[in-house]
């Protein structure tokens, strides 16, 4: 008869834990230097490009001026003087939250009117 296979709900939460972190562990030591910066270089894409929210846009803010430091400002002018035209393309994009006021008052502004047939 042949023995069923092992799955991670035969394990302790601790015991799960350690065979984790074996297995990271093993994995690393199995990668070349060139394999490593290559998943290094995925994993930090993905985290700096591909954000989702204004949350995750400036954690990514955050860790971009932490690794440049006192260059980062520096880095930002440089990048805006080489990409000016795209500084009218900013000017002209609508800040959703600005929207969402702007309909907001009007809407309060609609329902502010007397309807001149109401007594």
């Amino acid at each position: 008869m042949k023995k069923k296979s092992s799955t991670y709900s035969d394990l302790s939460k601790k015991q799960l834990e350690n065979l984790k972190e074996f297995y990271i562990q093993k994995k690393v030591d199995s990668m070349s230097h060139q394999e490593l910066k290559q998943y290094v270089l995925e994993i930090i894409s993905h985290q700096i490009n591909d954000t989702i929210d204004k949350e995750e846009e400036m954690e990514a803010w955050r860790e971009m001026s932490d690794f440049f430091g006192d260059q980062f400002e520096i880095i930002i002018l440089e990048i805006q003087s080489k990409y000016i035209d795209d500084q009218n393309l900013i000017d002209q994009e609508i800040d959703p939250q600005k929207q969402r006021l702007e309909l907001l008052e009007r809407n309060n502004s609609n329902q502010e009117k007397k309807d001149m047939w109401d007594d």
